[in-house]
């Protein structure tokens, strides 16, 4: 370890650069093919010289290794086969023991409990077969804080090793179910993005639905039936704080946030027509975009917030629309056979997620904002709700199961990468639906 290149600076909750070294060779793992064959990494225990920062320093390395095995992307050695042991790694890394069990990038660390209460966690990243540090981090943070350092530490691996942004640093807000079909309860609920952390929101006395996740901040919005009366909520996730945007009788789906958050678009229904409109967040003026007698609705804005996607029975089926952000110019961009629902515009732009049911089946697809390029990712007996990591890489959604002989229906939520080959479940303390993806946290 080069001393010389350790480089401290003062942070809240998270340190700064330690290293970042260019290697001969260097570990690229190429994402944009279609299937990769994952990079063996070993992550060793984060070393500490106290019980306690041994302790925490094995929970950092588990969260770690079971965020990179997630993505499909690293396969992570089992620690049984490593010959070098932890302990010695604070002395020097012995490239060759590495090499022995095919470990082509290494995972190194140490934490101390600090006198005030916090923890300080240090991380390098190795090149193996360069014997390189490709980067490192210093993070000083609260004791109870750990496991976002551990997710935090896992972004910087995942961008150091493809070149994009991570997305561990995240939570999920999903619908909390449980019942039978005819007397489901419905709950706001809230987690890390693997499961951790959960949390509910709201008391169960009352429904709740489609929950969306502000693009700049941790608020959301969902639509709540307390009183028996539709409402759209707004949540501020950090102080709790919770105001009523309106009351919109015959509302088909919660508001999406505008990129910038100061706005939301909606579909409201009047008369028995539906079209989609705008809100502003600071003065609560409506803007209708659309006027078809047909019905308009689940819009999503491109990132950018000049157009907006969302789908429309106008041509006979339903199919998805693209319109400027002003409802102008709208086109319709699906063709193929079957419905489509739910579109949501991907972070970076490029791709448009969506549920297709055709030929009796759900399907999780994406496609360009033209229209080309469709394909499937996954299918089932009943999924939908497709949302976005903030990196453009994942996508979550959820999955029904048929009712068994007690009126039981199972609901899951699930992961799945553009490639369409590594779908997982995210597991939930009861079922889930209609998640939603929040921005990386700060």
């Amino acid at each position: 370890m080069n001393i010389r290149n350790l480089v401290l600076a003062a942070g809240a909750t998270l340190g700064m650069i330690v290293a970042s070294v260019p290697a001969q060779a260097e570990i690229n793992v190429n994402i944009s093919q279609g299937f990769v064959q994952p990079l063996p990494v070993a992550v060793s225990d984060f070393q500490g010289g106290q019980p306690e920062d041994q302790l925490i320093g094995r929970d950092i390395a588990g969260v770690i290794s079971a965020n990179l095995e997630r993505t499909g992307l690293f396969r992570p050695i089992d620690s049984k086969a490593f010959i070098q042991d932890a302990n010695s790694l604070r002395v020097g890394v012995r490239f060759g023991d590495w090499r022995l069990i095919n470990a082509q990038a290494l995972v190194t660390g140490t934490t101390q409990v600090l006198g005030d209460g916090k923890v300080q966690v240090e991380f390098r990243l190795w090149d193996v077969y360069a014997e390189n540090m490709m980067t490192g981090y210093r993070y000083t943070t609260t004791r109870t804080n750990w496991r976002k350092v551990a997710h935090q530490i896992s972004d910087a691996i995942y961008t150091r090793l493809t070149g994009e942004s991570g997305y561990f640093t995240t939570r999920i807000v999903y619908v909390s179910e449980t019942g039978p079909q005819n007397r489901r309860q419905r709950r706001l609920a809230i987690m890390d993005q693997d499961g951790f952390n959960h949390i509910f929101l709201t008391s169960g006395r009352f429904d709740v639905f489609t929950p969306r996740f502000s693009p700049t901040s941790q608020e959301v919005t969902y639509l709540s039936f307390e009183g028996n009366v539709p409402k759209v909520m707004l949540l501020d996730i950090q102080s709790g704080r919770e105001e009523v945007l309106g009351n919109f009788k015959g509302m088909s789906f919660a508001p999406r946030f505008a990129p910038d958050g100061n706005s939301v678009i909606m579909s409201l229904a009047d008369k028995g027509n539906t079209e989609i409109y705008t809100m502003d967040l600071r003065t609560r003026k409506f803007t209708r975009l659309t006027n078809h007698p047909a019905i308009d609705t689940s819009p999503s804005y491109s990132p950018d917030g000049r157009k907006v996607v969302f789908n429309s029975d106008r041509g006979g089926s339903q199919q998805l629309y693209v319109m400027d952000a002003n409802g102008g110019n709208v086109n319709r961009i699906s063709f193929n056979k079957g419905r489509y629902a739910t579109p949501v515009w991907s972070p970076r732009g490029d791709l448009i997620a969506f549920t297709r049911i055709s030929g009796g089946k759900f399907f999780i697809g994406v496609m360009k904002a033209d229209g080309s390029g469709e394909r499937m990712l996954a299918e089932g007996y009943h999924l939908e709700g497709p949302t976005w990591s903030p990196n453009g890489r994942v996508i979550s959604y959820f999955k029904q199961g048929k009712s068994d002989s007690r009126g039981q229906v199972k609901s899951k939520l699930y992961t799945i990468d553009l490639s369409g080959y590594n779908e997982r479940e995210v597991v939930t303390v009861l079922d889930g639906v209609d998640p939603a993806w929040s921005p990386l946290l700060q």
